[in-house]
């Protein structure tokens, strides 16, 4: 799997399906009695499928979201990204003794970050639209992720030790979000 987490639910149902959700998750929805291993081979062979829906969804959260940039703006904005998320990464792994596997900057929409199971992270391009506090906020979440895969109250402990005021910075997110009309 690439830069996409993929959410499993088990049912009674007869068939496996897939498909990408609002927030760009994936949803397979499968029958009790289908191996793990099955489940995941069914994926990796809907690699493609997947990706092309994800862009697809996207594309449609943008237009909805009334924020359409450009080809050319996109670029930019993505090499801008690509610019600050690395060297923020660098800076706060270093502090925080972990190691991501993998940096990727995506068109995601609803999701300013994430952190695969593998520990890659990937990066909205629409970080740059951010306040840097707001930017260090996302970078710190992900990366604490190496260390906790979970939002449980540890995983909010392992944040406040290299951000106190993550709870401010989580305001200039929402702030943001309300101002773009995300």
């Amino acid at each position: 799997m690439k830069g996409y987490s993929v959410r499993i639910r088990k049912s009674n149902r007869k068939t496996i399906s897939l498909s990408v959700e609002k927030d760009l998750s994936v949803l397979l929805k499968a029958p009790y009695s289908v191996p793990e291993k099955e489940l995941r081979k069914f994926i990796d062979r809907h690699e493609d499928w997947i990706e092309k829906h994800m862009r697809l969804q996207a594309e449609h959260n943008e237009k909805a979201s009334g924020l359409c940039f450009t080809e050319a703006q996109t670029a930019k904005m993505k090499e801008q990204a690509w610019e600050i998320v690395q060297k923020r990464v660098l800076h706060f792994a270093r502090i925080m003794g972990v190691t991501p596997t993998g940096l990727k900057i995506t068109s995601a929409v609803t999701r300013w970050g994430s952190c695969s199971v593998s520990d890659r992270l990937c990066f909205s391009y629409r970080v740059v639209l951010l306040p840097p506090d707001a930017v260090d906020y996302i970078v710190v979440h992900e990366l604490a992720h190496i260390r906790v895969k979970n939002h449980s109250a540890d995983f909010y402990r392992e944040v406040s030790k290299y951000l106190p005021d993550y709870r401010v910075r989580i305001e200039l997110i929402k702030a943001a979000q309300r101002r773009l009309g995300l």
